[in-house]
């Protein structure tokens, strides 16, 4: 394995657990611990790391924008659940959008069978993933290519955007908080998927359990706002509690 994908691993295991140890990496990876105290340095020149003494924690400050091919690998388990409650949302005929996250990626790939669904994307990954799906009408937004995200974004895209209206529209965040409520960490992202929140009658959430009581650096919607959220696991009694007050449908 190269250091540069070994660091990718490493950062996907921060996103996850919030932080590694040097010992287990080492074993992990079958390098040295010197070795990953090299990769732990790198990572927290570049922002993404803090060291500490056996290891390192995920930085956290609420602008951090963790690049798209670190964040795929993260809780695919979780992701994978998700995408199959989204699926089950979506009816052939349906006309829906996905942002350019991760998770919805998931979504993505299994409507790759489905047919006479309509799909608008600002996803470059969404629209190589459906590519060859013969049922499918896909349309891009068009715009500016953001290398971090593998994203469409910037005026020419929000423009596109609101010259439709759809059924659906399945949007990530990267923090779900019941007073801060629902954010994000870029503001270019954070315009698309308010312009997709726009068009859609119904706006879900889809999020894994990592994202709930965040709060990162721009605020895309109150809780209020959206229709339904997505989650691999039960939520607890006040996040409940909070979808109920805020008429929230939980999946």
């Amino acid at each position: 394995m190269l250091a540069i994908e070994r660091r990718s691993e490493i950062m996907s295991l921060l996103e996850q657990n919030q932080s590694v140890l040097v010992a287990e990496l080492s074993k992990l990876f079958n390098v040295t611990e010197e070795t990953i105290r090299r990769d732990l340095e790198k990572l927290e020149k570049e922002g993404f790391a803090e060291k500490t003494y056996g290891g390192a924690v995920l930085r956290q400050v609420v602008n951090l924008d963790i690049p798209f091919r670190v964040r795929e690998r993260a809780n695919k388990e979780g992701k994978h659940i998700i995408a199959q409650k989204a699926l089950s949302l979506v009816e052939d005929g349906d006309t829906i959008m996905l942002d350019s996250s991760s998770t919805v990626l998931g979504i993505a790939r299994g409507l790759k069978h489905r047919k006479h669904v309509t799909v608008i994307t600002n996803s470059i990954e969404v629209l190589i993933e459906l590519a060859t799906a013969p049922d499918l009408t896909v349309i891009s937004t068009g715009g500016t290519l953001r290398g971090y995200s593998l994203s469409l974004v910037g005026r020419n895209a929000e423009r596109m955007l609101r010259n439709f209206n759809v059924d659906k529209a399945f949007i990530s965040c990267k923090g779900l908080d019941p007073e801060k409520g629902i954010t994000e960490s870029n503001e270019q992202e954070v315009e698309i998927k308010r312009a997709m929140r726009a068009a859609a009658k119904t706006t879900y959430i889809a999020a894994d359990s990592t994202k709930f009581n965040k709060v990162s650096f721009v605020k895309l919607a109150d809780l209020r706002d959206i229709d339904g959220i997505i989650t691999e696991h039960p939520p607890s009694d006040m996040w409940q509690e909070a979808f109920r007050t805020n008429n929230i449908i939980h999946h």
